[in-house]
């Protein structure tokens, strides 16, 4: 059964840089920092909308197991946005964007209430794209080696492996959800390849927001290509081979997420994640037996 499980991360250690000497890894990956906390609300917001279509007790349960799950990231995501502020690295001009994305143009009022039903069903297409290339990127850092042998900061490891074995775990909900209420081929592959490069976008325009505005870095470094392809050969972040070929698995007419992923690897994660042992001690200290 998926569950929202609680977790507590301490960030006084993790320094701006937490891939050492390796700004462009560590601003590319935090992108998500910057997408996550107002994408993984909007997903709630939606699902809320769509739970009383949903008619198998089942998928319910999983939809609410999945809710609880995206609102932990948030709330966890938010909090490394707080930390990066206090080093001098601010980001709320690009959140804003973000959120304005999330809010108002993928928002409640953008579509006439004569077309709420169809507006939903949209909606619930492009969480399902996204939760595929989320599955996709969980399962590669569960496995990446070469940030730990570059000396990345084991919170921001634990973060990320916790965030993505979850996302390994509940892969298929929201394409189980889709398909319950609307499940259109025509849809679902519009709306992945709308969801793909918009991802990609907006990774490496938040990367380089990020690089422009590192208090150490000055501007002197940018997002470009070549720094990309090569921290891919070095492992340190997905290869776009591996996110250009998550879209046509996608695009198979007899996809299931099901079979995406090591879950068997992401539920072991998730027994080890030092996060829930701090939230524990965390919770025993403050006397709440």
């Amino acid at each position: 059964m998926i569950q929202p499980r609680r977790v507590r991360f301490s960030w006084e250690e993790t320094p701006l840089h937490w891939v050492p000497g390796d700004p462009f890894t560590t601003h590319l990956i935090n992108v998500l920092h910057l997408l996550l906390p107002a994408g993984e609300r909007w997903f709630v917001h939606v699902f809320k909308q769509a739970l009383p279509y949903v008619t198998d007790e089942k998928l319910k349960a999983e939809v609410k197991g999945f809710m609880g799950q995206e609102g932990t990231h948030a709330v966890a995501h938010q909090r490394v946005l707080e930390h990066m502020k206090e080093q001098g690295l601010d980001p709320t001009p690009y959140v804003e964007n973000v959120e304005w994305l999330f809010e108002r143009m993928l928002g409640d009022h953008t579509m006439p209430p004569m077309a709420r039903r169809y507006w939903l069903n949209e909606r619930l297409a492009i969480i399902a794209a996204i939760e595929h290339y989320t599955a996709v990127l969980g399962d590669w850092i569960l496995h990446a080696k070469p940030l730990d042998e570059a000396g990345a900061d084991p919170v921001m490891m634990d973060l990320l492996r916790w965030h993505g074995a979850e996302e390994v775990e509940h892969r298929s909900v929201a394409f189980d959800l889709y398909d319950h209420l609307d499940g259109s081929y025509a849809r679902r592959a519009r709306t992945m390849l709308m969801a793909g490069p918009a991802m990609i976008f907006l990774l490496k325009r938040g990367a380089g927001f990020l690089l422009a505005n590192d208090p150490v870095v000055a501007g002197r470094l940018t997002a470009k290509w070549t720094h990309f392809f090569r921290r891919s050969r070095q492992g340190r972040v997905p290869t776009m081979r591996s996110l250009a070929m998550a879209v046509p698995r996608y695009l198979r007419p007899g996809f299931h997420p099901s079979h995406e992923g090591d879950l068997e690897a992401a539920l072991d994660y998730i027994a080890i994640s030092p996060a829930h042992a701090e939230f524990e001690s965390y919770r025993r200290a403050r006397g709440n037996q």
